[in-house]
């Protein structure tokens, strides 16, 4: 039966794919009959449009890389710029060609097949050098090699196009009137079956825009061989089709961007064990209470928690058990905190919990809960904690003062043989 349905699937697949590929083939077919003729300016505007979204792909690219060490996003970033350079430099030499000779020739733009091709070349080589080389801990070595990857595909692919013994001609009346933009449109094809296995792989928002620009590259350059003249109809949509594909690979670049500073934003302000708050975030969170209560004129209490014998643990047990005994304590905490409660990991084997709009009464509930929470959690060795308390203002109307006075009655409770949780400045729990 799974069988199949896994046929079923496929011949669905087979059929939805020839379904577009003939809708394609008719779109071409339109192109290539169509009497349109695109505006000069208007088509350098298109280029040199993506010429500037490749110059800012490849600056949000680098930033990834510095973050994330991705050597794909690292050629790549040389890559656009080199083709960007090429396409803006071709888009405004055609562009003056057109201003001497209103009337095209049949020549194609050797600038433009080689900084095509080699744009689709450097996709698959960034490939080869993540699956193959080695990643090297330093980022001045990664560039360097990018660099040299580049400037040795660039120089093999302007060799192979400038030494041709004859200029790339159209073809007009046939089918296929520009055979060489086939050249690249294979290549990008290679591209986009290499990123599409990649994406098992990996994730990435890039990583899914590369396989949909190298398939869009792929439509770019097989539209652009049906093209019988400069900026007939055929040329205007290969150019957008390429410009587009600078697009999307652009959008997966801002969009990881985001994510990696969202993450690092994160764990700026997080304990990196326990995921809790750090000490910065606490700090942060104690003053903007303050603030409020004086606003408000309502309390709110800090809870210091102190784990007992984790030295002891840790020489008896290891410190991995240690460590598992922290985060022990920091999913209790969590688990018991409202929403606008902040737990946090103050340092150490200490941690805090702020709780607005609570006095002593509401913070000792949550204390006695968090105990029975460490008590019943199921695991090995069993720990106990101290637990001591202040609340604004009563014990303080500045961070030192509140967060001693809750020190203070932590360690008033430390070694005490029978720990029994009680209200004011003193808690501890069993």
């Amino acid at each position: 039966m799974g069988r199949f349905w896994a046929g079923v699937h496929n011949f669905r697949l087979v059929v939805l794919w020839s379904i577009g590929i003939g809708l394609y083939l008719v779109f071409l077919w339109a192109l290539h009959s169509s009497s349109y003729i695109a505006d000069p300016l208007l088509d350098t505007y298109l280029q040199m449009g993506g010429s500037l979204i490749a110059f800012t792909f490849a600056a949000n690219a680098l930033v990834r890389f510095r973050g994330t060490h991705d050597r794909i996003s690292l050629i790549l970033a040389f890559g656009f710029v080199l083709a960007g350079l090429v396409e803006a430099g071709t888009s405004m030499t055609f562009y003056r060609g057109i201003l001497v000779t209103p009337t095209p020739g049949n020549q194609i733009s050797v600038g433009w097949l080689a900084g095509r091709t080699l744009l689709g070349i450097l996709l698959i080589a960034a490939l080869a050098v993540e699956k193959r080389l080695p990643i090297s801990r330093d980022p001045a070595k990664e560039m360097a090699g990018a660099t040299l990857v580049v400037g040795a595909v660039a120089y093999l692919t302007s060799v192979f196009y400038f030494m041709l013994p004859h200029s790339p001609r159209i073809l007009p009346g046939a089918i296929i009137a520009r055979p060489w933009d086939l050249l690249p449109a294979l290549i990008y094809l290679i591209a986009a079956i290499g990123y599409a296995q990649r994406l098992h792989r990996e994730g990435a928002y890039l990583d899914r825009a590369l396989f949909i620009a190298a398939g869009l590259n792929v439509l770019c350059h097989v539209t652009m061989s049906a093209s019988q003249h400069h900026l007939d109809a055929a040329y205007e949509t290969a150019h957008s089709l390429m410009v587009m594909s600078y697009v999307v690979v652009l959008g997966g670049t801002l969009l990881d961007n985001a994510k990696l500073f969202d993450q690092v934003s994160r764990l700026a302000a997080s304990d990196s064990l326990t995921g809790l708050a750090n000490h910065r975030k606490l700090l942060e969170v104690m003053e903007t209470e303050i603030q409020r209560s004086k606003r408000t004129g309502r309390n709110f209490a800090v809870l210091l928690f102190d784990l007992d014998g984790l030295k002891k643990i840790n020489d008896k047990f290891g410190h991995l058990v240690g460590s598992r005994a922290i985060k022990r304590l920091g999913v209790a905490l969590r688990h018991s905190s409202r929403t606008i409660d902040t737990p946090a990991r103050f340092g150490g084997d200490e941690f805090a919990l702020i709780l607005p709009e609570s006095g002593s009464e509401e913070a000792g509930q949550v204390a006695a809960r968090i105990c029975e929470e460490l008590r019943s959690d199921g695991h090995e060795p069993p720990i106990t904690v101290s637990v001591g308390l202040a609340v604004f203002p009563a014990d303080g109307t500045n961070i030192e003062k509140l967060l001693s006075a809750a020190d203070r009655g932590l360690y008033h409770m430390k070694g005490k043989g029978q720990k029994k949780f009680r209200f004011g400045h003193i808690a501890a729990c069993l």
